[in-house]
Protein backbone atom coordinates (compact mmCIF):
# COMPACT_ATOMS: atom_id res chain seq x y z
CA UNK A 1 0.00 0.00 0.00
CA UNK A 2 2.86 2.35 0.83
CA UNK A 3 4.36 1.69 -2.60
CA UNK A 4 1.14 2.66 -4.37
CA UNK A 5 0.97 5.92 -2.43
CA UNK A 6 4.68 6.58 -3.04
CA UNK A 7 4.33 5.92 -6.79
CA UNK A 8 1.22 8.09 -6.94
CA UNK A 9 3.00 10.99 -5.26
CA UNK A 10 6.04 10.55 -7.49
CA UNK A 11 3.81 10.45 -10.59
CA UNK A 12 2.03 13.66 -9.57
CA UNK A 13 5.33 15.44 -8.94
CA UNK A 14 6.74 14.42 -12.30
CA UNK A 15 3.55 15.30 -14.18
CA UNK A 16 3.13 18.57 -12.26
CA UNK A 17 6.05 20.02 -14.22
CA UNK A 18 4.43 19.21 -17.55
CA UNK A 19 1.78 21.37 -19.09
CA UNK A 20 -0.39 20.85 -22.12
CA UNK A 21 -2.09 23.80 -23.72
CA UNK A 22 -5.12 23.75 -26.00
CA UNK A 23 -7.10 26.50 -27.67
CA UNK A 24 -10.67 25.31 -27.81
CA UNK A 25 -11.94 28.23 -29.85
CA UNK A 26 -9.53 27.46 -32.70
CA UNK A 27 -8.50 31.08 -33.21
CA UNK A 28 -4.88 31.67 -34.13
CA UNK A 29 -4.50 35.43 -33.84
CA UNK A 30 -1.56 37.52 -32.68
CA UNK A 31 -3.49 39.95 -30.49
CA UNK A 32 -0.42 42.14 -30.00
CA UNK A 33 -0.69 43.11 -33.70
CA UNK A 34 -4.31 42.39 -34.56
CA UNK A 35 -6.98 44.03 -32.46
CA UNK A 36 -10.02 44.47 -34.70
CA UNK A 37 -11.99 43.05 -37.59
CA UNK A 38 -14.28 44.98 -39.90
CA UNK A 39 -17.20 42.86 -41.06
CA UNK A 40 -19.22 44.39 -43.88
CA UNK A 41 -22.87 43.64 -44.45
CA UNK A 42 -23.28 40.60 -46.70
CA UNK A 43 -26.13 41.39 -49.13
CA UNK A 44 -28.31 38.63 -50.51
CA UNK A 45 -27.56 38.52 -54.25
CA UNK A 46 -29.01 35.05 -54.79
CA UNK A 47 -31.64 34.51 -57.47
CA UNK A 48 -34.01 32.98 -54.91
CA UNK A 49 -34.42 35.45 -52.05
CA UNK A 50 -35.59 34.57 -48.57
CA UNK A 51 -35.79 37.93 -46.73
CA UNK A 52 -34.60 36.84 -43.24
CA UNK A 53 -31.52 35.07 -44.66
CA UNK A 54 -29.18 38.06 -44.96
CA UNK A 55 -30.18 39.42 -41.55
CA UNK A 56 -29.57 36.05 -39.84
CA UNK A 57 -26.31 35.47 -41.68
CA UNK A 58 -24.86 38.90 -40.84
CA UNK A 59 -25.88 38.64 -37.20
CA UNK A 60 -24.45 35.13 -36.75
CA UNK A 61 -21.22 36.01 -38.56
CA UNK A 62 -20.55 38.92 -36.20
CA UNK A 63 -21.52 36.78 -33.19
CA UNK A 64 -19.01 34.08 -34.17
CA UNK A 65 -16.08 36.48 -34.23
CA UNK A 66 -17.26 38.27 -31.09
CA UNK A 67 -17.64 35.02 -29.12
CA UNK A 68 -14.62 33.12 -30.45
CA UNK A 69 -12.02 35.92 -30.55
CA UNK A 70 -11.01 38.99 -28.59
CA UNK A 71 -11.21 41.16 -31.70
CA UNK A 72 -13.20 44.37 -31.66
CA UNK A 73 -15.95 44.16 -34.30
CA UNK A 74 -16.09 47.24 -36.55
CA UNK A 75 -18.06 48.33 -39.61
CA UNK A 76 -14.87 49.44 -41.42
CA UNK A 77 -11.19 50.12 -40.92
CA UNK A 78 -10.19 47.00 -38.98
CA UNK A 79 -6.84 45.24 -38.83
CA UNK A 80 -8.71 42.41 -40.53
CA UNK A 81 -11.50 42.95 -43.01
CA UNK A 82 -14.21 40.55 -44.14
CA UNK A 83 -16.67 41.30 -46.91
CA UNK A 84 -18.75 39.36 -49.35
CA UNK A 85 -22.25 38.39 -50.35
CA UNK A 86 -24.74 35.57 -50.38
CA UNK A 87 -24.46 34.39 -53.98
CA UNK A 88 -26.64 31.32 -54.01
CA UNK A 89 -29.78 30.05 -52.35
CA UNK A 90 -31.34 27.23 -54.29
CA UNK A 91 -33.79 24.39 -53.96
CA UNK A 92 -33.46 21.42 -56.31
CA UNK A 93 -35.08 17.99 -56.43
CA UNK A 94 -32.43 15.30 -56.06
CA UNK A 95 -34.32 12.02 -56.02
CA UNK A 96 -37.27 10.99 -58.11
CA UNK A 97 -39.82 8.54 -56.76
CA UNK A 98 -41.76 5.89 -58.62
CA UNK A 99 -44.46 8.39 -59.54
CA UNK A 100 -41.93 10.69 -61.29
CA UNK A 101 -42.21 13.25 -58.50
CA UNK A 102 -39.35 14.39 -56.33
CA UNK A 103 -38.93 12.29 -53.21
CA UNK A 104 -36.12 14.45 -51.79
CA UNK A 105 -35.10 18.08 -52.17
CA UNK A 106 -31.80 19.79 -51.47
CA UNK A 107 -31.50 23.33 -50.14
CA UNK A 108 -28.09 24.90 -50.84
CA UNK A 109 -26.60 28.14 -49.54
CA UNK A 110 -23.46 29.68 -51.08
CA UNK A 111 -21.48 32.65 -49.78
CA UNK A 112 -18.56 34.42 -51.44
CA UNK A 113 -16.00 36.23 -49.28
CA UNK A 114 -12.95 38.43 -49.56
CA UNK A 115 -10.76 38.52 -46.46
CA UNK A 116 -7.99 41.07 -45.98
CA UNK A 117 -5.33 40.89 -43.33
CA UNK A 118 -4.30 44.55 -43.29
CA UNK A 119 -1.44 43.76 -40.87
CA UNK A 120 0.31 41.31 -43.22
CA UNK A 121 -1.15 42.53 -46.52
CA UNK A 122 -2.62 39.10 -47.32
CA UNK A 123 -5.88 38.69 -49.22
CA UNK A 124 -7.97 35.54 -49.34
CA UNK A 125 -10.98 34.93 -51.56
CA UNK A 126 -13.32 32.00 -51.34
CA UNK A 127 -16.72 30.51 -51.96
CA UNK A 128 -18.31 28.52 -49.16
CA UNK A 129 -21.32 26.32 -49.56
CA UNK A 130 -23.48 24.03 -47.47
CA UNK A 131 -26.59 22.02 -48.24
CA UNK A 132 -29.25 19.98 -46.53
CA UNK A 133 -31.58 17.36 -47.93
CA UNK A 134 -35.17 16.99 -46.81
CA UNK A 135 -38.06 14.76 -47.89
CA UNK A 136 -40.51 16.16 -50.39
CA UNK A 137 -43.31 15.28 -47.96
CA UNK A 138 -42.20 18.41 -46.07
CA UNK A 139 -42.74 21.79 -47.65
CA UNK A 140 -39.88 24.28 -47.79
CA UNK A 141 -41.90 26.65 -45.60
CA UNK A 142 -42.08 23.98 -42.89
CA UNK A 143 -38.33 23.24 -42.76
CA UNK A 144 -36.72 26.41 -44.11
CA UNK A 145 -35.93 28.24 -40.87
CA UNK A 146 -34.33 25.21 -39.23
CA UNK A 147 -32.33 24.34 -42.34
CA UNK A 148 -31.16 27.93 -42.75
CA UNK A 149 -29.85 27.94 -39.19
CA UNK A 150 -27.84 24.78 -39.92
CA UNK A 151 -26.53 26.07 -43.25
CA UNK A 152 -25.51 29.41 -41.79
CA UNK A 153 -23.69 27.76 -38.89
CA UNK A 154 -21.78 25.43 -41.21
CA UNK A 155 -20.73 28.19 -43.61
CA UNK A 156 -19.72 30.56 -40.83
CA UNK A 157 -17.57 27.80 -39.31
CA UNK A 158 -15.90 27.34 -42.72
CA UNK A 159 -15.28 31.09 -43.04
CA UNK A 160 -13.96 31.38 -39.48
CA UNK A 161 -11.58 28.46 -39.99
CA UNK A 162 -10.33 29.88 -43.30
CA UNK A 163 -9.74 33.37 -41.92
CA UNK A 164 -8.54 33.27 -38.30
CA UNK A 165 -8.19 29.64 -37.27
CA UNK A 166 -5.04 27.64 -37.73
CA UNK A 167 -6.40 24.21 -38.62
Amino acid sequence: MKRVILYSILFMLVMGGCTISYKFNGASIDYSKTKSIAISEFPNNAALVYPPLAIKFNEELRNKYAQQTRLKILQSGGDLSLEGSITGYSLVPIAVGSNNLASENRLTLTVQIVFYNNVTGEETKGNYSANRTFPSTSSLNDVQDGLIDELIEEIIDQIFNATVANW
